[in-house]
């Protein structure tokens, strides 16, 4: 049954990507049909570590070295420069709403 589970999974995946890139290929910003509405909207950006070793040691937990991912990507949000990370382009995400 997990091995169905997945490839339902996957195969929902797969037709999620195909319906963003042709919306996003087609500009369309929204899809109305009787029983759904898909729609993109812009994604976030995600945090990308280019060179771990020049992060600013503010920016490790204490415990095992681990980055503060969340206070990183805040602080770059807020226009800082942080040296040896950056923002990625944002994807875009598409939504689908039933009812």
């Amino acid at each position: 049954m997990e091995d169905r589970l997945g490839r339902l999974q996957d195969r929902a995946s797969k037709r999620r990507q195909i319906a963003k890139d042709v919306m996003v290929e087609l500009d369309l910003k929204r899809l109305t049909a009787p029983d759904f509405t898909a729609s993109i909207r812009p994604g976030m950006p995600a945090l990308m570590v280019i060179d771990e070793a020049a992060v600013p040691s503010i920016y490790w937990e204490p415990r095992e070295p681990r980055l503060n991912r969340q206070g990183l990507i805040a602080d770059l949000k807020q226009g800082a420069e942080v040296t040896g990370v950056t923002l990625s382009n944002p994807e875009p995400v598409l939504s689908v709403r039933t009812r």
